[in-house]
């Protein structure tokens, strides 16, 4: 089609579009990724502790932003040390592990707030807002000094990441996002630095 339209407009000078028939590609952009370290500094940035809970839960459960607001106090389960996911994407429920780190910092969270519903209300006792935790952790990453271009949304990609370079198979990680196609969770093969550096480099073979 290109050959086409450059002999039409260029030999034959007639305005001659194609592009209707070839939408512009999508950009594909590698997921921002924070190293476990840099999660932390960020993490430990808040000192409201309902702040540091909302972003320790999004990591440590792997979760997308308006899941963590639709917990209810009823889905973590302290004796089978579980999360359940609901009303996620796709309208599938799951469940994914419950840190014992998280599970600590959630009980003493509570013990300040006693929510009655959701796990972070609001001031009138309704869910967070999505708005509010984007803030707080913009706040948390520009206090942590840290410099990636990161969004509430990359503790998501950490997570997944992490996961990965710990050994985690990738079909059990398809499971913990609740990804539906193998191949969304397989970009996170792209960014694991685990996998990258055990990849042979050619040019370490030749003398420069």
């Amino acid at each position: 089609m290109g050959a086409i339209q450059f002999l039409y407009n260029n030999m034959w000078r007639k305005n001659f579009q194609l592009k209707h028939l070839y939408p512009d590609r999508r950009e594909y952009k590698l997921p921002v990724v924070l190293s476990k370290e840099e999660v932390q500094k960020i993490i430990q940035s808040c000192n409201n502790i309902k702040h540091k809970a909302i972003l320790a839960t999004i990591y440590g459960g792997g979760l997308r932003l308006s899941e963590c607001l639709h917990l209810t106090i009823k889905d973590i389960d302290s004796q089978r040390m579980l999360i359940k996911i609901t009303q996620s994407k796709g309208n599938k429920d799951r469940y994914v592990p419950l840190s014992k780190n998280l599970l600590q910092l959630l009980r003493d969270y509570w013990k300040v707030y006693k929510t009655k519903h959701y796990l972070f209300e609001g001031q009138i006792g309704d869910k967070y807002s999505s708005r509010s935790v984007q803030n707080i952790f913009k706040n948390a990453l520009k206090k942590s000094g840290i410099q990636k271009n990161a969004t509430v949304h990359s503790l998501r990609h950490s997570y997944a990441t992490h996961l990965l370079e710990s050994g985690t198979d990738i079909r059990i990680i398809q499971v913990m996002l609740g990804h539906k196609n193998l191949k969304t969770t397989q970009i996170y093969t792209q960014v694991s630095r685990s996998i990258i550096q055990k990849l042979p480099i050619p040019l370490d073979d030749m003398h420069i």
